[in-house]
């Protein structure tokens, strides 16, 4: 299959469709038992007395109660030595494994079609896949579930995962890695991020990209809009080297936000050329998801070619009313580039409304320099920002600011899960255009909130989804459970695939889907022995129903955890045991 086409949806090898799946007979009788069922058959008579039903004979010599014990020891002698041959034979030993999850249809990560076979763990990495033959400390029967490689969520803002190391949103969904850093926001000192990841131990492995603004920022302090002089360029490039020795995957750039909005293209070039030493990737926030996409994605493709590095297209979508239906153009950009020899993929989450910060809603140069509020209280630059929102919108094509709802806002959590139009009703009585704009400004003003915007198309969404190189990422944090109205993806993204997109719509494979979520992420960020199901990879795995599995998190109650998943494991622990989360913190620091 080309690199630009879309994941096959038919298959010759057995029909994982929840609802056709076969609950496969599998033997309950291990090895052991056999060798067991030998013993008693062939030699426990002989060591335990006269066998069953054999007649009486007369004493014709009746031999010495000594003679007696020799024989009697020596049949025992004699058993034991073949009962071990036997098992020796068969290479059984005491708890062979530590864990078997028997008879399930195993979904490997690589897009061929599922089969039934036992998944054998040991040491936290997978021992054996097949019919397995041998002793477990414990067993997690799969009969009728799906078993596959653990999630990989690429795109995460999962850099507080120390502070709430359950990780809960995440591993009850079935994720077990993330990568965190992205969009151009991360720690600038990637080995100190690590250390405190292993000091804290965490649910699930956590790999990094070192962000562009990040390093942006702490060389240029708060001044963003200019380019970078020589010395610190030099000092950026000091950086990124230190973090991809350090580990990091790469470099991202959140290119809508401060100070990445100001940054030139030249000098995202410099900082690739780094990371591509490293055999790193770029990932990237475009600058434009909407009417300029196709110019965002060119400048994308120039950084991945002069720098020498891997593309990843972050949370692909086509944003605003005006720019829908375009997916033709965007996907015809992407596979010329990888027809010129670029190495280019792209996520997406599978809703339709984004989330970040309010702040988004005002025009960057009026909010760069740390001086908005200075800014707000000139009647003249206040007019000019009303000025430049009001064009926003007619661009955009939206009408007005319904289409953003407040998150959270720390000030006034009673606006939490408003759109802009009913907060300013609330607040100033009137939601007008220039009560909503006068209500952003206050809340900016204020120090901002989160918001979750809905401006997507679900026709396009799916031209995404089922193009080869799409990977499924959330595009979310680590949970507060509780706290604010979030985007429902934190805590149903992957769920939201399995349920939605292939067992509802039928848009997808169960075998494509795992892919996306496992072996392509594991070998775009190169994360070594993870996404597949394999003998000698580290045993993250889910086990989930396909009839059962579902996202349960919606826009207005988001904070409800997936179900289905009878178990999800992290480096052979059980993090998730029906749908109740263990404790067990048993995630890695992924360093490349």
């Amino acid at each position: 299959m080309g690199a630009d086409a879309a994941d096959s949806s038919t298959g010759n090898g057995p029909d994982v469709s929840p609802g056709r799946l076969k609950r496969a007979a599998h033997s309950e009788t291990s090895v052991a038992g056999v060798v067991a069922q030998i013993f008693n058959l062939l030699f426990r008579p002989l060591v335990a007395g006269k066998p069953e039903n054999q007649p009486a004979r007369l004493p014709e010599s009746k031999p010495s109660s000594a003679e007696n014990r020799c024989t009697a020891n020596s049949l025992r002698a004699l058993a034991f030595a073949v009962f071990v041959g036997v098992a020796m034979a068969f290479g059984v030993a005491a708890a062979d494994f530590d864990l078997v999850i028997r008879g399930g249809w195993v979904v490997d990560g690589t897009g061929n079609p599922a089969q039934v076979a036992d998944v054998a763990l040991r040491g936290g990495r997978i021992v054996a896949v097949g019919r397995v033959m041998g002793e477990a400390d414990r067993i997690i029967e799969a009969a009728g579930l799906v078993v596959a490689p653990g999630f990989i969520d690429v795109h995460t803002h999962a850099d507080e995962v120390a502070d709430l190391p359950l990780a809960e949103n995440f591993v009850r969904m079935g994720v077990t890695t993330v990568v965190a850093g992205n969009c151009g926001s991360s720690a600038t000192d990637v080995a100190s991020f690590f250390r405190r990841i292993e000091a804290t131990n965490v649910a699930v492995n956590v790999a990094v990209l070192i962000g562009q603004g990040s390093v942006r920022s702490q060389v240029m302090g708060g001044s963003f809009r200019r380019p970078a002089t020589a010395e610190e360029l030099d000092r950026m490039r000091a950086l990124v080297e230190q973090g991809m020795r350090d580990g990091a995957a790469g470099l991202s750039s959140g290119l809508i936000y401060l100070p990445g909005a100001f940054t030139p293209t030249e000098e995202l070039v410099e900082l690739a050329k780094v990371v591509g030493r490293f055999d790193g990737l770029y990932a990237t926030h475009m600058r434009d998801e909407g009417r300029d996409i196709l110019t965002a994605l060119r400048e994308a493709f120039r950084i991945g070619r002069e720098g020498g590095v891997r593309v990843e297209i972050s949370h692909l979508k086509l944003s605003g009313n005006a720019s829908w239906g375009r997916t033709n153009e965007v996907l015809a950009a992407l596979a010329e580039a990888r027809r010129s020899g670029l190495d280019v993929t792209q996520d997406q989450y599978a809703y339709t409304a984004s989330s970040t910060g309010l702040s988004q809603l005002v025009p960057e140069e009026f909010r760069e320099g740390g001086k908005f509020r200075e800014r707000l209280a000139d009647p003249v630059q206040k007019a000019a920002m009303m000025a430049a929102m009001k064009e926003r919108i007619a661009t955009g094509k939206r009408g007005d600011y319904r289409y953003a709802v407040i998150a959270d806002y720390p000030p006034d959590r009673a606006l939490n899960g408003l759109n802009i139009a009913e907060a300013a009703l609330r607040r100033r009585g009137a939601d007008t255009l220039d009560d909503q704009i006068e209500l952003i400004l206050e809340l900016q003003s204020r120090g901002g909130g989160s918001g979750v915007f809905h401006g997507m198309n679900e026709d396009d969404l799916r031209a995404f989804a089922v193009q080869s190189n799409t990977m499924f990422a959330s595009d979310s944090g680590v949970r507060e459970f509780g706290k604010g109205v979030p985007h429902p993806r934190g805590y149903g993204n992957n769920a939201r695939v399995l349920a939605r997109y292939v067992r509802d719509h039928r848009l997808l494979r169960m075998e494509d889907a795992v892919r996306k979520m496992t072996s392509l992420p594991a070998a775009t960020f190169r994360l070594k022995d993870r996404g597949l199901i394999r003998e000698g990879a580290w045993a993250d795995l889910v086990v989930f129903d396909p009839e059962k599995v579902q996202d349960r998190a919606t826009f207005t109650e988001p904070h409800q955890y997936a179900t289905g998943f009878r178990a999800v494991l992290v480096n052979g622990a059980v993090v998730v045991e029906n749908d109740v989360h263990t404790g067990a913190r048993p995630g890695r620091a992924l360093r490349r």
